[in-house]
């Protein structure tokens, strides 16, 4: 559950869903995570794993959330999102 902005910087509670801007990541749980929830081992296949983020409308202007699997979710700076996509 998305309780407060993303930015470890930034103390603001979230709230409304019109206020800011809401990050749906997704990323997998492993075949550990399967078979510990009893599902078939022959489907090889990792469990999906949907997360939310969200950053205020203050810190949605100037950053935006990169995810990645050494390190999982981080805030960078907007500016990084337009060079990263150019590349």
């Amino acid at each position: 559950m998305v309780s407060k902005c993303a930015n470890p910087d930034c103390s603001a509670s979230f709230r409304y869903f019109h206020n800011g801007k809401l990050f749906r990541v997704e990323t997998s749980g492993g075949q550990d995570r399967r078979r510990a929830m009893g599902r078939d081992e022959e489907l090889n296949k990792p469990l999906r794993r949907l997360e939310f983020y969200w950053l205020c409308d203050e810190c949605a202007t100037r950053f935006t959330l990169v995810h990645d699997k050494e390190s999982g979710v981080t805030v960078r700076a907007a500016d990084y999102a337009c060079s990263a996509a150019a590349a």
